[in-house]
């Protein structure tokens, strides 16, 4: 549950020469505050006190280095600043961090990349695997810190309860490159050092923690405006869905996560020692007692009783004042095998004596408070704070109209509203509605016995009551394709047993083998969706994920989201960092993980907007499938051809290479890269249907039988015969054995070449076994191993196979003048010599429809996709309108872009500096 050894700076020793005493495994040993007095600033909730200095040091506040052997250091947060930024201080102790959320949002926590990064609870560097970071915004915890942090996520989306009025800045502190500048003072902001510098995790503008006030507070989203979806334009009703299932990420973390505050039962305290005199175990609550989760208090054989429950309380991140609070001892056997605890229902503790002179576990206790004072949180129509007195005979109907006296709004019926309870866990935001005759000082009360840390992350609500329909919006993949509306919801009624007067079949796509829900109800579709994912037929499992609406509004000109599409399996791990870094510059609803349902799911979410283009971080066979699900489903969306822009993360990266992404992705800012696209030209580009009749064909030219269906598929690069499809349908079934050994391009194409050289020997009259009809012309094919055809100027990583050389017989190929060129090889040191820039391939044709008969088996590869075909008939046509595509400029970004009001900083994949 707590920091290893992270309760205090290494390098710092209390002026009265007192250091942090060791704890063992997870726990946190805090030292009791001393006798000297705190030093109080105008940022709430910081217990500083003066240190002496005994290391190189940085201000938390300035990003200075602090000269001299003083600075100031929170007990509670360990910032750190010089005395001269005690009067400048503005950002808020870890503590208060519940208090600073404006729209509860919860975090989707997983684990943390290799990068330096500083925690945002205990302000320590995050690292080994213990470490994580929120997928959506840029907080970064350690695992035990992470039940500290609260719901303060940005918020992506508008849901029924909470709404905020205006969109204002979502402010994170720490973690900013070192390059950054204060958009007030213009001075430097970052550090490498230390968690200091603030900076809006929508528009990234970065400033200091005490200049951060002095900017305009509503958010314009920065540079990246036009590309992001704002979260006014997106409705997801999800009361029963984790943030994990509403951005579809992947739970990898959440086992972690949820035992991350779980105290190691077996492990002993401390022994005692002259300077730490003794450890206690204290828990905050009844939940903490039965978990055995505690945390471990140092106290000084001088202390007094009320400064370790002042130690006590700073272990838990508590801003709350020492008197309302007291210790209650528990044996040892009560703590790890009973329910029950002393004390429970608050009788006083006879047994009498100083904390020092009793055992070793505690329970952190409020006294008895009568009046209790209440804060009411309001959304609507402007979002503040109303204060209460409420005793024991106040109930939520007694405070509702209390709060709306002291707003002036006694005229309205009070019937109209409930008091709503919000509990702002970092992992899942739960809300309850109190009934009117429930008794405000008994809940507070026990939410207190259960978790202390539960009532600091807690809040109350004045939310008026609105009868909205519930509109959950599932898509399920997986089903049989090629079904008519009638079977579908036949099938889903089988599998899934809906309930028809809940359930709405919205959308079908049979192509896709995938239907959209509209269900009416929470649990029902919290059912459905479980349910799925449990479910399969024909040896595959459904697919259901969570799907947003996207309000439909007018477009404007200088607006254009993107759609994002990743595959982090392509590239390493490379695509699981862009998949990150992308949804913390967007809004995570228009950045789709590409493993987890496909293309279909952002097309879906999209398919109402009138105008949008489409990111596809990938390999050509990425790229190729999205394309083809476009294909497939353009007539039900508004916008039926959005342009396509590529980041290589495959091998060969023909497709990129030609419109100017590169070879392959190198590591570079992905803030970089989406300006990039926002600048790039758009150009067409020709499509290729590839129907294959594999019937018995005779020597003799005659058609006997069918071996198998006819197939169609769709090209976009290339197509290939003979002895370049034999070597990638090897290299094919060698990845399918050992998948993990293929994780990079070095390896893939070293890979490759063994393959090659492997069929050095290896001969085969190709111009034997078939024969080529060109815009129905016969052509007569020379001595060749391999056939080519091609639709882009790029092929096998990157080689011009077809050669600059000007032929008067031929034109100059382009990717769409709506003809493809067919090449020929004449063996394995052909290409080699084609890859090495030697030689070029045959020429033999260009036309734009092209006739083949195979008489025998013959490997053949689409895009890279190979397999063996049976003899038969070849016919490749052009695929309907062509595609637009996305280049990138050559020239240099706009001067705009780097505007200092309008920037957005670096992203996560840069940030590593020369750290």
């Amino acid at each position: 549950m707590s920091d290893s050894t992270r309760n205090r700076p290494p390098d710092l020793d209390a002026e009265d020469g007192r250091t942090a005493s060791p704890s063992s495994g997870k726990k946190k040993a805090q030292q009791s505050p001393d006798i000297r007095p705190k030093y109080r600033s105008s940022a709430p909730g910081h217990f500083l006190k003066r240190v002496t200095l005994t290391k190189p040091t940085f201000c938390h506040s300035c990003s200075d280095f602090i000269w001299g052997l003083v600075g100031f250091l929170c007990e509670v947060c360990n910032f750190m600043c010089h005395e001269k930024c005690l009067k400048t201080l503005r950002w808020a102790c870890s503590c208060m961090t519940p208090s600073l959320v404006r729209v509860p949002v919860a975090h989707c926590f997983g684990p943390s990349g290799q990068k330096k990064r500083f925690c945002s609870v205990c302000r320590k560097l995050t690292e080994g695997n213990g470490a994580l970071r929120c997928e959506v915004c840029e907080l970064h915890v350690h695992a035990d810190c992470a039940v500290f942090s609260c719901a303060d996520c940005r918020c992506s989306h508008l849901d029924e309860t909470l709404e905020q009025d205006t969109f204002h800045h979502h402010w994170r502190e720490g973690n900013l490159p070192s390059a950054a500048r204060c958009d007030v003072c213009r001075r430097s902001c970052g550090s490498s050092d230390v968690l200091s510098g603030m900076r809006c995790e929508w528009c990234g503008v970065t400033s200091h923690a005490s200049c951060y006030l002095g900017v305009p507070p509503e958010c314009t989203l920065g540079r990246l405006r036009c590309m992001t979806l704002h979260p006014d334009r997106v409705r997801l009703h999800s009361r029963n869905f984790s943030k994990m299932h509403c951005y579809r990420i992947a739970e990898s973390c959440s086992q972690e996560l949820d035992n991350s505050d779980d105290g190691d039962q077996t492990a002993a305290a401390s022994k005692e020692s002259p300077e730490t005199g003794k450890q206690l175990k204290v828990f905050d609550g009844d939940d903490a007692v039965k978990r055995g989760c505690f945390r471990l208090v140092s106290i000084m054989r001088a202390s007094k009783n009320e400064e370790v429950v002042e130690a006590a309380l700073r272990a838990f991140y508590l801003p709350d004042d020492p008197q309302d609070f007291e210790l209650k001892e528990v044996s040892c056997t009560h703590c790890l095998h009973s329910d029950d605890i002393l004390n429970r229902n608050g009788a006083t503790d006879n047994r009498g004596g100083s904390l020092k002179d009793g055992g070793d576990a505690w329970l952190l206790r409020a006294k008895p408070r009568d009046p209790e004072v209440l804060k009411v949180y309001t959304a609507r129509p402007r979002s503040g704070v109303t204060i209460v007195s409420v005793s024991k005979e106040s109930t939520a109907a007694s405070v509702l109209s209390e709060v709306l006296r002291l707003l002036h709004r006694q005229e309205e019926d009070a019937s109209r509203f409930s008091l709503m309870e919000v509990y702002m866990s970092s992992k899942q935001v739960q809300r309850q509605m109190l009934t009117p005759q429930e008794k405000i000082q008994d809940k507070l009360q026990e939410i207190r016995k259960v978790s202390l840390r539960q009532m600091n992350q807690t809040r109350f609500y004045l939310v008026e009551d609105r009868k909205s329909a519930v509109e959950v919006s599932l898509l399920i993949g997986g089903l049989t394709p090629q079904l008519n509306r009638e079977q579908y919801v036949q099938l889903i009624q089988e599998q899934l047993t809906i309930k028809s007067h809940l359930v709405t079949l919205s959308h079908v796509y049979p192509s896709q083998g995938a239907v959209a829900l509209q269900v009416s109800c929470f649990s029902e579709a919290e059912r459905i969706y479980m349910l799925a994912k449990d479910t399969g037929m024909n040896n595959k499992t459904f697919t259901s994920l969570v799907i947003a609406e996207i309000e439909h509004v007018a477009p404007r000109e200088d607006v254009c989201p993107l759609l994002v599409f990743v595959n982090p399996k392509s590239g390493g791990m490379k695509g699981r960092e862009l998949l990150y870094g992308f949804r913390k510059l967007l809004s995570p609803h228009q950045v789709f993980d590409i493993s987890n349902g496909g293309p279909l799911a952002g097309l879906h979410t999209f398919r109402e907007v009138p105008k949008f283009r489409v990111l596809v971080c990938g390999g050509d066979g990425t790229t190729g499938w999205v394309l083809g699900v476009l294909e497939a489903i353009r007539h039900k969306l508004v916008c039926r051809e959005p342009p396509i822009g590529i980041v290589p993360l495959g091998t060969g990266n023909d497709l990129a290479r030609v419109l100017r992404w590169g070879a392959g992705y190198g590591g570079e800012d992905p803030h970089h890269i989406l300006v990039s696209l926002d600048e790039a030209d758009e150009v067409l580009m020709d499509r290729w249907t590839i129907l294959l009749d594999a019937k018995d064909v005779s020597e003799d030219g005659k058609e006997n039988s069918f071996l198998e269906p006819p197939k169609i598929v769709q090209m976009n690069n290339y197509f290939g015969l003979g002895i370049d499809a034999d070597v990638s349908l090897d290299f094919h079934q060698a990845r399918e054995d050992e998948p993990d050994k293929f994780t990079s391009r070095f390896h893939n194409k070293g890979v490759y070449v063994k393959v090659g050289l492997q069929k050095i020997s290896a001969t085969r009259s190709l111009h034997k076994e078939l024969r080529l009809q060109v815009d129905g012309h016969d052509v007569q094919l020379p001595h060749i191993e391999g056939l080519i055809f091609l639709n882009i100027p790029s092929w096998g990583s990157g080689a011009d196979l077809w050669g600059s050389e000007v032929d008067v017989r031929h034109g100059k190929p382009r990717i769409d003048d709506g003809m493809l060129e067919v090449v020929g090889v004449t063996g394995v040191v052909h290409m080699g010599q084609v890859q090495s820039g030697l030689r070029s391939g045959i020429r033999i044709a260009q036309g734009n429809y092209i006739r083949l008969t195979v008489n025998k088996p013959i490997p053949v590869q689409v895009d890279g996709e190979p397999w063996i075909q049976p003899p038969g008939h070849i016919i490749i046509s052009a695929a309907g309108p062509k595609v637009r595509m996305l280049r990138k400029s050559k020239q240099k970004q706009k001067k705009s872009s780097g505007s200092s009001k309008d920037r957005h900083s670096e992203s996560p994949s840069s940030r590593e500096g020369g750290h």
